[in-house]
Protein backbone atom coordinates (compact mmCIF):
# COMPACT_ATOMS: atom_id res chain seq x y z
CA UNK A 1 0.00 0.00 0.00
CA UNK A 2 1.14 3.54 -0.80
CA UNK A 3 2.75 5.46 2.04
CA UNK A 4 2.26 8.80 0.27
CA UNK A 5 -1.55 8.76 0.05
CA UNK A 6 -3.14 9.70 3.36
CA UNK A 7 -6.30 11.38 2.09
CA UNK A 8 -8.43 10.82 -1.01
CA UNK A 9 -10.93 13.27 -2.49
CA UNK A 10 -14.06 12.06 -4.29
CA UNK A 11 -16.24 14.09 -6.67
CA UNK A 12 -19.07 13.61 -9.15
CA UNK A 13 -19.03 15.49 -12.42
CA UNK A 14 -21.11 15.84 -15.58
CA UNK A 15 -24.65 14.48 -15.84
CA UNK A 16 -25.91 12.64 -12.78
CA UNK A 17 -26.75 8.94 -12.94
CA UNK A 18 -28.30 6.42 -10.52
CA UNK A 19 -25.53 4.63 -8.63
CA UNK A 20 -23.32 7.68 -8.10
CA UNK A 21 -24.29 7.83 -4.41
CA UNK A 22 -23.57 4.11 -4.01
CA UNK A 23 -20.11 4.75 -5.53
CA UNK A 24 -19.47 7.69 -3.17
CA UNK A 25 -20.45 5.44 -0.26
CA UNK A 26 -18.09 2.72 -1.45
CA UNK A 27 -15.15 5.12 -1.86
CA UNK A 28 -15.69 6.68 1.58
CA UNK A 29 -16.00 3.35 3.36
CA UNK A 30 -13.06 1.77 1.53
CA UNK A 31 -10.93 4.71 2.67
CA UNK A 32 -12.12 4.14 6.25
CA UNK A 33 -11.41 0.41 5.98
CA UNK A 34 -7.79 1.18 5.01
CA UNK A 35 -7.45 3.96 7.63
CA UNK A 36 -7.25 6.65 4.96
CA UNK A 37 -9.05 9.99 5.28
CA UNK A 38 -11.67 10.92 2.68
CA UNK A 39 -12.99 14.31 1.58
CA UNK A 40 -16.14 14.87 -0.43
CA UNK A 41 -15.74 17.58 -3.07
CA UNK A 42 -19.01 19.37 -3.80
CA UNK A 43 -20.06 20.44 -7.32
CA UNK A 44 -17.29 18.66 -9.19
CA UNK A 45 -14.31 20.60 -10.55
CA UNK A 46 -15.96 23.92 -9.64
CA UNK A 47 -15.97 22.80 -6.01
CA UNK A 48 -12.25 22.05 -6.30
CA UNK A 49 -11.65 25.62 -7.48
CA UNK A 50 -13.76 27.06 -4.63
CA UNK A 51 -12.40 24.70 -1.97
CA UNK A 52 -15.84 23.29 -1.24
CA UNK A 53 -14.66 20.19 0.65
CA UNK A 54 -16.19 18.19 3.49
CA UNK A 55 -14.58 15.45 5.57
CA UNK A 56 -16.49 12.18 5.12
CA UNK A 57 -16.52 9.08 7.29
CA UNK A 58 -18.46 5.80 7.25
CA UNK A 59 -21.51 7.29 9.02
CA UNK A 60 -21.69 10.32 6.70
CA UNK A 61 -22.79 8.04 3.86
CA UNK A 62 -25.54 6.20 5.73
CA UNK A 63 -28.74 5.54 3.77
CA UNK A 64 -27.55 6.83 0.40
CA UNK A 65 -26.97 3.51 -1.41
CA UNK A 66 -30.61 3.55 -2.54
CA UNK A 67 -30.80 7.21 -3.59
CA UNK A 68 -30.56 8.52 -7.17
CA UNK A 69 -28.64 11.64 -8.14
CA UNK A 70 -25.55 12.62 -6.17
CA UNK A 71 -25.26 14.03 -2.64
CA UNK A 72 -22.03 15.77 -3.72
CA UNK A 73 -23.91 17.62 -6.50
CA UNK A 74 -22.58 18.11 -10.00
CA UNK A 75 -21.76 21.21 -12.03
CA UNK A 76 -20.07 22.25 -15.26
CA UNK A 77 -16.94 24.34 -14.76
CA UNK A 78 -15.64 26.62 -17.50
CA UNK A 79 -13.03 27.95 -15.08
CA UNK A 80 -11.47 24.49 -14.73
CA UNK A 81 -10.80 24.57 -18.48
CA UNK A 82 -8.24 27.37 -17.86
CA UNK A 83 -4.73 26.89 -16.40
CA UNK A 84 -5.56 29.52 -13.76
CA UNK A 85 -8.64 27.59 -12.65
CA UNK A 86 -6.72 24.32 -12.40
CA UNK A 87 -3.98 26.01 -10.37
CA UNK A 88 -6.58 27.24 -7.87
CA UNK A 89 -7.97 23.70 -7.69
CA UNK A 90 -4.52 22.22 -7.10
CA UNK A 91 -3.65 24.76 -4.41
CA UNK A 92 -6.92 23.99 -2.59
CA UNK A 93 -6.32 20.24 -2.74
CA UNK A 94 -2.81 20.58 -1.34
CA UNK A 95 -3.97 22.97 1.40
CA UNK A 96 -6.64 20.44 2.38
CA UNK A 97 -4.07 17.63 2.45
CA UNK A 98 -5.77 15.70 -0.37
CA UNK A 99 -3.27 13.42 -2.13
CA UNK A 100 -5.38 11.69 -4.80
CA UNK A 101 -8.75 11.96 -6.56
CA UNK A 102 -11.57 9.59 -7.50
CA UNK A 103 -13.64 11.14 -10.29
CA UNK A 104 -17.11 9.70 -10.88
CA UNK A 105 -18.41 10.83 -14.28
CA UNK A 106 -18.16 10.47 -18.04
CA UNK A 107 -15.54 11.09 -20.70
CA UNK A 108 -15.63 14.90 -20.25
CA UNK A 109 -14.89 14.50 -16.55
CA UNK A 110 -12.10 12.02 -17.30
CA UNK A 111 -10.59 14.43 -19.85
CA UNK A 112 -10.46 17.11 -17.14
CA UNK A 113 -8.78 14.64 -14.82
CA UNK A 114 -6.18 13.72 -17.44
CA UNK A 115 -5.25 17.36 -18.05
CA UNK A 116 -5.00 17.96 -14.30
CA UNK A 117 -2.77 14.91 -13.86
CA UNK A 118 -0.52 15.97 -16.75
CA UNK A 119 0.01 19.44 -15.26
CA UNK A 120 0.44 18.47 -11.59
CA UNK A 121 1.19 14.72 -11.62
CA UNK A 122 -1.79 14.32 -9.30
CA UNK A 123 -3.02 10.71 -8.83
CA UNK A 124 -6.39 10.19 -10.53
CA UNK A 125 -8.78 7.24 -10.72
CA UNK A 126 -12.04 7.31 -12.72
CA UNK A 127 -15.37 5.57 -12.12
CA UNK A 128 -17.70 5.61 -15.17
CA UNK A 129 -21.04 7.21 -14.27
CA UNK A 130 -23.41 7.91 -17.17
CA UNK A 131 -26.69 6.33 -18.23
CA UNK A 132 -25.62 6.32 -21.92
CA UNK A 133 -23.17 3.42 -21.45
CA UNK A 134 -20.91 5.06 -24.03
CA UNK A 135 -17.51 4.73 -22.34
CA UNK A 136 -14.85 2.38 -23.65
CA UNK A 137 -13.40 -0.12 -21.17
CA UNK A 138 -16.55 -1.24 -19.36
CA UNK A 139 -19.58 -3.29 -20.36
CA UNK A 140 -21.75 -1.24 -17.98
CA UNK A 141 -21.52 2.33 -16.74
CA UNK A 142 -23.21 3.36 -13.49
CA UNK A 143 -26.86 4.15 -14.11
CA UNK A 144 -27.25 2.31 -17.42
CA UNK A 145 -29.13 -0.65 -15.96
CA UNK A 146 -31.44 1.59 -13.91
CA UNK A 147 -32.16 3.79 -16.94
CA UNK A 148 -33.06 0.69 -18.98
CA UNK A 149 -35.54 -0.44 -16.33
CA UNK A 150 -37.07 3.06 -16.20
CA UNK A 151 -37.44 3.20 -19.99
CA UNK A 152 -38.93 -0.29 -20.29
CA UNK A 153 -41.45 0.46 -17.56
CA UNK A 154 -42.49 3.68 -19.33
CA UNK A 155 -42.81 1.96 -22.71
CA UNK A 156 -44.90 -0.83 -21.18
CA UNK A 157 -47.35 1.84 -20.02
CA UNK A 158 -47.32 3.60 -23.40
CA UNK A 159 -48.04 0.28 -25.14
CA UNK A 160 -51.27 -0.09 -23.14
CA UNK A 161 -52.48 3.18 -24.68
CA UNK A 162 -51.13 2.33 -28.14
CA UNK A 163 -53.00 -0.99 -28.14
CA UNK A 164 -56.24 0.57 -26.88
CA UNK A 165 -56.33 3.18 -29.64
CA UNK A 166 -54.52 1.46 -32.54
CA UNK A 167 -51.79 4.08 -32.39
CA UNK A 168 -48.19 4.29 -33.53
CA UNK A 169 -45.96 5.74 -30.81
CA UNK A 170 -42.49 7.18 -31.35
CA UNK A 171 -40.73 7.07 -27.97
CA UNK A 172 -37.54 9.13 -27.76
CA UNK A 173 -34.92 8.00 -25.25
CA UNK A 174 -31.54 9.48 -24.31
CA UNK A 175 -28.51 8.65 -26.40
CA UNK A 176 -27.12 11.59 -28.38
CA UNK A 177 -24.11 9.68 -29.68
CA UNK A 178 -24.88 6.08 -28.74
CA UNK A 179 -27.89 3.82 -29.09
CA UNK A 180 -27.30 1.45 -26.17
CA UNK A 181 -30.41 2.55 -24.24
CA UNK A 182 -32.66 2.50 -27.31
CA UNK A 183 -31.45 -0.90 -28.51
CA UNK A 184 -31.64 -2.72 -25.17
CA UNK A 185 -34.85 -1.08 -23.99
CA UNK A 186 -36.41 -1.54 -27.42
CA UNK A 187 -35.82 -5.28 -27.30
CA UNK A 188 -36.90 -5.48 -23.66
CA UNK A 189 -40.13 -3.60 -24.34
CA UNK A 190 -40.92 -5.42 -27.59
CA UNK A 191 -40.59 -2.42 -29.92
CA UNK A 192 -41.44 -2.92 -33.60
CA UNK A 193 -38.55 -0.69 -34.72
CA UNK A 194 -35.47 0.79 -33.03
CA UNK A 195 -33.69 3.84 -34.45
CA UNK A 196 -30.13 4.51 -33.28
CA UNK A 197 -27.27 6.82 -34.36
CA UNK A 198 -25.05 3.86 -35.34
CA UNK A 199 -27.52 2.54 -37.95
CA UNK A 200 -29.19 4.89 -40.44
CA UNK A 201 -32.36 2.99 -41.32
CA UNK A 202 -33.59 5.70 -43.70
CA UNK A 203 -37.12 7.02 -44.04
CA UNK A 204 -38.22 4.67 -46.81
CA UNK A 205 -36.98 1.57 -45.00
CA UNK A 206 -38.79 2.74 -41.87
CA UNK A 207 -42.04 3.15 -43.81
CA UNK A 208 -41.55 -0.26 -45.41
CA UNK A 209 -40.99 -1.84 -42.00
CA UNK A 210 -44.10 -0.20 -40.56
CA UNK A 211 -46.18 -1.34 -43.56
CA UNK A 212 -44.97 -4.91 -43.00
CA UNK A 213 -46.03 -4.66 -39.35
CA UNK A 214 -49.44 -3.42 -40.44
CA UNK A 215 -49.99 -6.16 -43.03
CA UNK A 216 -48.82 -8.84 -40.57
CA UNK A 217 -51.78 -7.96 -38.35
CA UNK A 218 -50.26 -5.51 -35.89
CA UNK A 219 -52.82 -2.84 -35.02
CA UNK A 220 -50.40 -0.71 -33.01
CA UNK A 221 -46.65 -0.16 -32.99
CA UNK A 222 -43.92 1.23 -30.79
CA UNK A 223 -40.81 2.76 -32.36
CA UNK A 224 -37.97 3.55 -29.93
CA UNK A 225 -35.80 6.43 -31.12
CA UNK A 226 -32.41 7.42 -29.66
CA UNK A 227 -32.20 11.22 -29.49
CA UNK A 228 -29.12 11.15 -31.74
CA UNK A 229 -30.79 9.14 -34.52
CA UNK A 230 -29.94 10.58 -37.94
CA UNK A 231 -33.15 9.85 -39.87
CA UNK A 232 -35.08 13.05 -39.12
CA UNK A 233 -34.17 16.44 -37.68
CA UNK A 234 -36.09 15.45 -34.57
CA UNK A 235 -38.60 12.85 -33.40
CA UNK A 236 -41.57 15.18 -33.95
CA UNK A 237 -40.62 15.75 -37.60
CA UNK A 238 -40.22 12.00 -37.97
CA UNK A 239 -43.70 11.45 -36.55
CA UNK A 240 -45.19 14.02 -38.95
CA UNK A 241 -43.49 12.37 -41.94
CA UNK A 242 -44.87 8.93 -41.09
CA UNK A 243 -48.36 10.31 -40.47
CA UNK A 244 -48.32 12.02 -43.88
CA UNK A 245 -47.24 8.85 -45.65
CA UNK A 246 -49.23 6.38 -43.56
CA UNK A 247 -52.54 8.11 -42.74
CA UNK A 248 -53.92 4.78 -41.50
CA UNK A 249 -51.79 5.27 -38.36
CA UNK A 250 -52.72 7.66 -35.56
CA UNK A 251 -49.19 8.83 -34.67
CA UNK A 252 -48.11 10.06 -31.24
CA UNK A 253 -44.71 11.14 -29.91
CA UNK A 254 -43.47 10.71 -26.33
CA UNK A 255 -40.12 12.12 -25.16
CA UNK A 256 -39.00 10.47 -21.92
CA UNK A 257 -36.30 13.07 -21.21
CA UNK A 258 -34.64 13.44 -17.83
CA UNK A 259 -36.91 10.98 -16.05
CA UNK A 260 -34.44 8.38 -17.38
CA UNK A 261 -31.67 9.80 -15.19
CA UNK A 262 -33.54 9.80 -11.90
CA UNK A 263 -34.85 7.24 -9.50
CA UNK A 264 -33.51 4.68 -7.09
CA UNK A 265 -30.63 2.64 -8.60
CA UNK A 266 -31.24 -1.00 -9.46
CA UNK A 267 -29.55 -3.74 -7.46
CA UNK A 268 -27.15 -4.26 -10.36
CA UNK A 269 -26.05 -0.60 -10.28
CA UNK A 270 -25.68 -0.62 -6.49
CA UNK A 271 -23.46 -3.71 -6.58
CA UNK A 272 -21.46 -2.39 -9.55
CA UNK A 273 -20.91 0.96 -7.80
CA UNK A 274 -19.74 -0.82 -4.66
CA UNK A 275 -17.27 -2.97 -6.60
CA UNK A 276 -15.89 -0.04 -8.63
CA UNK A 277 -15.48 2.17 -5.55
CA UNK A 278 -13.42 -0.44 -3.72
CA UNK A 279 -11.23 -1.06 -6.78
CA UNK A 280 -10.68 2.68 -7.38
CA UNK A 281 -9.43 3.38 -3.85
CA UNK A 282 -7.31 0.23 -3.57
CA UNK A 283 -5.73 0.90 -6.99
CA UNK A 284 -4.69 4.39 -5.84
CA UNK A 285 -3.24 2.90 -2.66
CA UNK A 286 -1.26 0.47 -4.82
CA UNK A 287 0.35 3.47 -6.52
CA UNK A 288 -1.67 3.30 -9.74
CA UNK A 289 -2.98 6.45 -11.45
CA UNK A 290 -4.72 7.58 -14.65
CA UNK A 291 -6.95 4.53 -14.90
CA UNK A 292 -10.67 3.98 -15.10
CA UNK A 293 -12.18 1.07 -13.20
CA UNK A 294 -14.76 -0.84 -15.24
CA UNK A 295 -16.55 -4.13 -15.68
CA UNK A 296 -15.17 -6.47 -18.35
CA UNK A 297 -16.39 -10.09 -18.57
CA UNK A 298 -17.92 -9.60 -15.10
CA UNK A 299 -14.52 -8.77 -13.59
CA UNK A 300 -13.48 -5.33 -12.37
CA UNK A 301 -10.55 -4.27 -14.54
CA UNK A 302 -8.43 -1.16 -15.11
CA UNK A 303 -8.39 0.70 -18.44
CA UNK A 304 -6.00 3.64 -19.04
CA UNK A 305 -8.05 6.85 -18.72
CA UNK A 306 -6.81 8.12 -22.08
CA UNK A 307 -7.99 4.91 -23.74
CA UNK A 308 -11.37 5.17 -22.00
CA UNK A 309 -11.78 8.71 -23.34
CA UNK A 310 -10.52 8.11 -26.89
CA UNK A 311 -11.86 4.58 -27.36
CA UNK A 312 -15.23 3.98 -28.97
CA UNK A 313 -17.98 2.00 -27.26
CA UNK A 314 -19.31 -0.30 -29.99
CA UNK A 315 -22.96 -1.21 -30.38
CA UNK A 316 -23.70 -4.92 -29.93
CA UNK A 317 -24.23 -6.26 -33.47
CA UNK A 318 -25.81 -9.45 -32.17
CA UNK A 319 -28.48 -7.39 -30.38
CA UNK A 320 -29.24 -5.61 -33.66
CA UNK A 321 -29.86 -8.96 -35.29
CA UNK A 322 -31.94 -10.16 -32.34
CA UNK A 323 -34.10 -7.01 -32.53
CA UNK A 324 -34.73 -7.61 -36.23
CA UNK A 325 -35.77 -11.23 -35.68
CA UNK A 326 -38.03 -10.79 -32.65
CA UNK A 327 -39.90 -7.75 -34.05
CA UNK A 328 -41.28 -9.70 -37.04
Amino acid sequence: MSETIKKIGVLTSGGDSPGMNAAIRSVVRTCAYHNIECAGIYRGFQGMIEGDFKEMGPRSVNNIVNKGGTILKSARSKEFMTPEGRKKAHDNLKNAGIDALVIIGGDGSFTGGLVFNKEYNFPIMGIPGTIDNDIFGTSHTLGFDTALNTVVEAIDKIRDTASSHNRLFFVEVMGRDAGHIALNAGIGAGAEDILIPEENLGLERLLESLRKSKTSGKSSSIVVVAEGDKIGKNVFELGDYVEENMPEYDVRVSVLGHMQRGGSPSCFDRVLASRLGVKAVESLLEGKSNFMVGLLNDKVELTPLEQAVKGHSEIDRELLRVSEIVSI
